[in-house]
C-alpha cells in the first residue's frame, strides 16, 4: 500500500516534465513567431529600418531586465507561480501583436513579451531539470538544449507558412492561438508538482544580480566563450536573415524568410538529440568549429547571391550552434545545487541574450548606415572571429 504514493507522484513527475517541455516549447514558438510578420508590419503601419531595430531592442532589454530582477525569484515563490504568470504575460504580449495597428502597441507588446520571457527563462529550465526522469539521467540537459531550439525554428516557419497561405486573418491565426494556448499552459501547468520549497529572501532577490553558485563558477566560466559565439552567431540569423533571403537573395515569399529563421534553430535541435551521447569536450569542440565554418560559407553564398546554398550553409552552422549550446547546458547543469538552479540558468541566458541582441541590435542601427551586405557581411566576420576563438580555448583549454 506504501508503494502506491510512490507511484503516484513518479507519474505525475513524468506528466509534469512532459506539461513544462510541451509549455516551453510553445513559449519559443511566440518568440520567433513575430519575426516574418515585421515586413508585414512595416508595411501596414509605415516605419523606418530605425523603429525596426528598436523593436528588436526593447524585446531584449526587457527581458534581461526582468532577468536580472526575477533570475532566482523561482528558487524562492516555486517553479509554478513564476511560470504561470510569466505564460500569462505572454498570453498580454500575444494579444497586443493581435491588435497591433500603431508603433506604439506594437513597441508595448515586444516590452511585455521580454518581460514575460525573462520569468520563464530561467524558471522553465529549473523545473525541466528537476522533473527530469530518474531512469534518465542527463535528460534535462538535453531537454533544454533540443526544445528552445526546436520552439524558435518551428515559430518561424509556422507563421511563415501562414501568411504565406491563410488568406482570411493571418494574425488572428498565429496570435490569437497563440494567446490562447498561453492561457491554456498556464493552467496546466498546476499538473506538475512544485519541486522548489518556498524560502526566504524574496526581496533580496529582487535587487538586479547575475550569480553563479561557486559549484558550477569554473564550468561556466570554461563554456562562456561557446554560449556567446552560439547566441550571436542566433542572433546573425534571426536578425539579418530574413532581410537578406528578401532583398538580396530573391526570396520573396514568405515561407522562404520563415525557413532561413527555422534552419539554424531546426538543425541545432536535430544535432542535439544527435549528439546526446558525445563527450562534453567533441560535442563543444564540433559546435564551436562548425559555427565559424558554416557562418563563413554563408558569407561566401551571400556574395555569390544564392539563395539554395546560404540556406545549406545556415543548416551547417545550425549544427554547430545546437552542439555548442547542448555542450555547455550539459557541462553546467548537474553543478547547481537545487535550490540555486533558477539563478545558474539566468546567467546562462543573461550572457546567451546580451550576446544575441546587442550585436544585432547595432546591426540594425548599421543597416540603415552602410547597407544590409556590407553590415551582414561584417556581423558575419565578427561570429566567425569569435566562434574560431571560442574553439581554440576549447582546444587548448581544459581536458575535460
Amino acid at each position: 500500500m506504501r508503494a502506491l504514493p510512490t507511484e503516484r507522484t513518479r507519474v505525475r513527475r513524468q506528466v509534469g516534465f512532459v506539461v513544462v517541455l510541451v509549455a516551453l516549447t510553445v513559449f519559443l514558438i511566440g518568440a520567433s513567431a513575430p519575426s516574418p510578420f515585421y515586413p508585414v508590419l512595416q508595411e501596414r503601419i509605415g516605419f523606418s529600418s530605425v523603429t525596426m531595430t528598436l523593436i528588436f531592442a526593447v524585446y531584449a532589454v526587457s527581458m534581461l531586465v526582468t532577468l536580472l530582477l526575477t533570475g532566482s525569484l523561482s528558487d524562492h515563490l516555486g517553479r509554478r507561480p513564476v511560470i504561470t504568470a510569466g505564460l500569462l504575460v505572454l498570453a498580454v504580449s500575444m494579444t497586443a501583436f493581435w491588435q497591433a495597428e500603431t508603433v506604439g502597441l506594437l513597441i508595448a507588446a515586444r516590452v511585455v513579451q521580454g518581460f514575460g520571457a525573462g520569468l520563464l527563462m530561467s524558471s522553465m529550465s529549473a523545473a525541466v531539470v528537476d522533473l527530469e526522469p530518474v531512469s534518465r539521467p542527463g535528460w534535462g540537459a538535453i531537454a533544454n538544449s533540443v526544445t528552445p531550439l526546436a520552439g524558435l525554428a518551428a515559430g518561424g516557419l509556422i507563421a511563415g507558412l501562414v501568411l504565406e497561405y491563410v488568406d482570411e486573418d493571418p494574425f488572428t491565426a498565429v496570435f490569437g492561438v497563440l494567446t490562447g494556448l498561453f492561457v491554456l499552459m498556464a493552467l496546466l501547468v498546476w499538473v506538475a508538482p512544485e519541486t522548489s520549497a518556498r524560502r526566504a529572501g524574496v526581496w533580496a532577490s529582487l535587487r538586479p544580480n547575475v550569480g553563479v553558485p561557486p559549484e558550477a563558477r569554473a564550468a561556466f566560466l570554461r563554456a562562456l566563450p561557446a554560449l556567446i559565439a552560439g547566441w550571436a552567431t542566433s542572433g546573425f540569423y534571426l536578425s539579418l536573415g530574413a532581410p537578406l533571403v528578401a532583398q538580396e537573395l530573391g526570396g520573396d515569399s514568405h515561407v522562404a524568410q520563415g525557413v532561413a529563421i527555422t534552419a539554424i534553430n531546426g538543425a541545432g535541435a536535430a544535432m542535439c538529440f544527435v549528439a546526446r551521447g558525445w563527450s562534453g569536450r567533441r560535442v563543444t569542440l564540433y559546435g564551436t568549429t562548425t559555427l565559424a565554418v558554416g557562418t563563413a560559407l554563408t558569407l561566401v553564398a551571400l556574395a555569390a547571391g544564392s539563395l539554395p546554398w546560404f540556406l545549406a550553409a545556415a543548416v551547417f552552422a545550425g549544427t554547430g550552434f545546437g552542439a555548442s549550446f547542448m555542450g555547455v547546458m550539459r557541462s553546467i547543469t548537474p553543478l547547481a545545487p537545487p535550490e540555486r538552479r533558477g539563478e545558474l540558468f539566468a546567467a546562462v541566458f543573461v550572457a546567451s541574450y546580451v550576446a544575441f541582441g546587442v550585436p544585432a541590435v547595432l546591426a540594425g542601427f548599421a543597416v540603415g548606415e552602410f547597407g544590409l551586405t556590407p553590415t551582414a557581411m561584417v556581423y558575419g566576420g565578427v561570429v566567425v572571429a569569435l566562434s574560431a576563438l571560442a574553439a581554440l580555448l576549447r582546444k587548448f583549454g581544459s581536458p575535460d
